[in-house]
Parts: C-alpha cells; sequence; structure tokens
C-alpha cells in the first residue's frame, strides 16, 4: 500500500521521540523572519526537529523602530541583524534566502521561486503591507513604511525635499516641497510626525541659507476622531497637544479623497504638497490565497483557536498574516502579539513530536503598548498604568532597546539617542541614490554578518 504523508509524519515524530536519524525527524518550515517566525524557531531549539527558515530577504527588521531610519535618526544596521548570525548557534535550525510564491497543501509543500521545500509542519509569519483601501493608484505617489527599501527612500525623499527647496526659486514650489502629509494618525503616523518635526524645527533649523526649515509644513490626517485611537482618550489628548506643539497641524474625523502629484485632498481641501506619506492601515500577506483559506477585509487569515488553519491542523498562520479574536475583536498587528503567537505554536509542535496532545487554545496576554512623539515625550499603556512625558520616553526607550538583536544593536542605538538628545543632531543625514540605496540595503548585512563572524 502506498505510503501517505500524514503517514511519513507520524513515522517522522515517532523516530524523532525515540532518537532517530536527523533526516527522520519532522521538518518544520517556518516562512518569513519577523518577530513572530524568530519566537517560533528560537522556541524550538530544543526540541528534535528540523527548523528551516525561509525569507525572501537575509535580515531580521525590528520594525517598531523604522521610522527613525526614514527620519534619519538611525542608520539601517541599528535595527535589523543577519538572520544567519541569530540562528548560527542552533544547530537545528537552518536558513533559506527565497520568495515563497505559494504552498501546496496537498503535498506538504512550500512552493519558492527556486525550488519546493518540503514540510511536515508549516508555520507562516509572513507579515503585512500598506492598505490603500483600493486605490493603488496612491502607492508610487505616497509611498507606506514597511520595509528597509521604503524607509531608505522616504529618508531620501525627506532629506530631499529641504535640498530641492532650498535650489527653488518659486515661492509656492518652495512650499509645496516644505510640506509634508501623512495619511493615518495610528502610532507609525504619530511617531514620524513628530519626528520630522524635530528633524526640521531643530536638526535642519540652521543648516540651510535661503530656507528656513523651521517653515516646514507638516499635516497628519487621521479618519477616526482622534489619533493613535486604540490608546485611552487622556493618552491621546495629551499626544496630540505634544505634536500641536511640535507644529504638527493633526486633523481628525476627515478622511484623504484623492492624492496627485501635485498634492492632497483632505474632504474638499486641496493642499499643494510634495511629500506624502501613507501610514494608514495595514493588508495581510497573500497567504490566506496560498492556502484558499477564508480572510477577514484586511487579508488575515481566519484560524482555529490553535492558530491552524481549518481543515490543516499542521499549518499555523501567525502575526499580521492571523485573524485572532480576543475578546471579540481581531488582536493588533503588533511584536508583542506576533511573538506571543511564535511560542505558542513552537510548544504545540514540541508537544506533538513528544505524542502529546494539547487542546489548550492560544491566549493573548497584553503586556501594553507605547508610542513615542518627538523627543523625550512618549505615552505608555501598560494595564492600569497610563502616563506620559519623560518617563513614559525612557520606558518606551527601555523596552525597544531591551528587544533590539543583539548587544552590538543595542549598545550602537543607545549611544545614537544620547548623541540625539545632547545635540540636537540625527545621526543618519546621508542621502543616497536611488540604486546605490538599493545595493546598500542588499549588501549592508552581509557586511555585517562577516564583522561579526570575526573572532
Amino acid at each position: 500500500m502506498r505510503e501517505t504523508t500524514a503517514d511519513t509524519t507520524r513515522v517522522n515524530r515517532s523516530q524523532a521521540r525515540e532518537g532517530g536519524p536527523p533526516q527522520a525527524q519532522p521538518r518544520v518550515v517556518i516562512v518569513g523572519a519577523g518577530f513572530g517566525g524568530l519566537e517560533a524557531a528560537k522556541a524550538l531549539r530544543h526540541v528534535p526537529v528540523q527548523v528551516t527558515i525561509i525569507d525572501r530577504w537575509n535580515h531580521h527588521l525590528f520594525q517598531p523602530m523604522l521610522y527613525q531610519v526614514a527620519a534619519a535618526g538611525l542608520s539601517i544596521e541599528d535595527i535589523s541583524a543577519p538572520i544567519r548570525r541569530i540562528f548560527h548557534r542552533q544547530a537545528n535550525a537552518s536558513v533559506l534566502l527565497a520568495e515563497v510564491t505559494g504552498v501546496d497543501v496537498q503535498g506538504q509543500r512550500v512552493l519558492t521561486t527556486d525550488q519546493p521545500v518540503p514540510y511536515d509542519d508549516l508555520i507562516l509569519a509572513t507579515g503585512a503591507s500598506s492598505n490603500y483601501f483600493g486605490h493603488e493608484e496612491w502607492k508610487h505617489l505616497a509611498p507606506g513604511l514597511k520595509s528597509l527599501q521604503e524607509a531608505m527612500a522616504l529618508r531620501r525623499r525627506i532629506l530631499g525635499a529641504f535640498e530641492a527647496a532650498e535650489n527653488e526659486s518659486d515661492p509656492k514650489m518652495r512650499q509645496a516641497l516644505l510640506t509634508f502629509v501623512l495619511v493615518g494618525g495610528g502610532s507609525t503616523g504619530v511617531e514620524l510626525a513628530g519626528a520630522i518635526a524635530e528633524l526640521a524645527h531643530r536638526a535642519l533649523a540652521h543648516d540651510f541659507r535661503r530656507i528656513h526649515p523651521a517653515s516646514t509644513r507638516i499635516i497628519l490626517v487621521e479618519g477616526e476622531p482622534r489619533v493613535i485611537p486604540t490608546f485611552p482618550a487622556r493618552l491621546t489628548r495629551k499626544a496630540r497637544r505634544k505634536l500641536e506643539q511640535l507644529g504638527v497641524e493633526v486633523r481628525t474625523g476627515v478622511h484623504v479623497t484623492d492624492v496627485t502629484s501635485e498634492g492632497v485632498k483632505i474632504g474638499e481641501e486641496f493642499i499643494a504638497a510634495k511629500n506624502v506619506i501613507w501610514t494608514a492601515g495595514v493588508n495581510a500577506s497573500p497567504a490566506g490565497t496560498w492556502l484558499g483559506a477564508a480572510v477577514d477585509h484586511a487579508g488575515r487569515v481566519k484560524v482555529e483557536p490553535t492558530l491552524a488553519v481549518p481543515g490543516h491542523p499542521n499549518v499555523f498562520v501567525i502575526g499580521d498574516t492571523a485573524c485572532v479574536l480576543h475578546n471579540g475583536k481581531p488582536l493588533p498587528g503588533l511584536s508583542p502579539v506576533a511573538m506571543q503567537e511564535g511560542r505558542y505554536v513552537a510548544r504545540v509542535i514540541a508537544d506533538r513530536v513528544d505524542g502529546k496532545v494539547s487542546g489548550r487554545p492560544f491566549r493573548y496576554f497584553d503586556k501594553g503598548t507605547l508610542a513615542t512623539v518627538g523627543r523625550a515625550f512618549a505615552v505608555v499603556d501598560i494595564g492600569p498604568l497610563h502616563f506620559t512625558g519623560f518617563l513614559a520616553w525612557l520606558t518606551w526607550i527601555f523596552v525597544h532597546i531591551f528587544y533590539l538583536i543583539g548587544f552590538r544593536n543595542r549598545l550602537l542605538v543607545l549611544i545614537q539617542y544620547a548623541w540625539a538628545y545632547v545635540t540636537f543632531q540625527p545621526g543618519a543625514r546621508i542621502i543616497l541614490p536611488e540604486e546605490h540605496t538599493r545595493r546598500e540595503t542588499d549588501v549592508a548585512f552581509v557586511a555585517t554578518e562577516r564583522k561579526e563572524a570575526l573572532p
């Protein structure tokens, strides 16, 4: 009788429990080396399985600080680390640099641009991209901020706007060059608006001769009645007040209705602006399409309480790609959510390898949320603790630096922040041509990996 894939999986797990040969160990494939994928792989380090991490980039990105790269505060190496370096001591983990194009759930294979990768258990942690709500034509006019490539492009656009304004003789065009519109008042929009305001009003204030960077106009647009609406109302009011003190115009309860090369239309008002940045909403990766699974309005896969795909108990979806209900509402796309989901799925797989059947559903423990607004001010919402100001900012720094990968990254970021705080000068104000930027992001981590590998 022909042996099925399911039979092979059971045999492999049985051999793994009995100390079978390495090639007989269950194959766990993790697609995506974000927070969820990384935590799942690390949690499986002592489990007798073969772990393969597949990602189209060779680095892990600390996305919560991506806006700092865009606003010239940090370099790309400060918030990233080579995936191979992270797992170089984990004997059961291997890394595959490849673009995933689909999943063959019947044949239990991940399809890539190179060759299919077989699995016994699959974890999809493929993240999300910017959601333009049906207006994909706005994408090239209003870039998002989800990757290092996008952050470097935004840095080039932001710094380049001041340089172009310095050379512009037409006052109207100069003002359009010095007008920044951020669409979306969530954490990313608030943090980036504050960072651009600090850059324009302080860091660049005395660097130009023909323009006054302090005259830069920064507009933050949020369709909800208040910015960062997931925070308590008292905190959002203080965050808005701080933004306005920094010179940011906050527009709430209105939507951007059009984006052109000349500017944006907010409600019925047209504003001439050469710099439109999209920080509103996300779309999940196409994992739901790969699996033929049910998805929500944002493309997130509707998973079981065990985070498995209905009908496929050995296929898990976590992080921004998963729709997981908590108190009747989908969990937000935050790094703590993805990390807890990654660790949970790893435990489920480890229990199966040990022959245990665990029916305990995933439960999210809310550790709170934080957002920074410019220099030395943040908002913190941790359980019963709601506070703002300098102490909140120190809390934000501690939490974010703690979660950075590697001692080198933590030390460098701490030094950068200390220097910027004392001097009001961001540390990464170099403008690179577009083709050089692509090459820079491609090779930076290779160089970093080689340097870190030296004795």
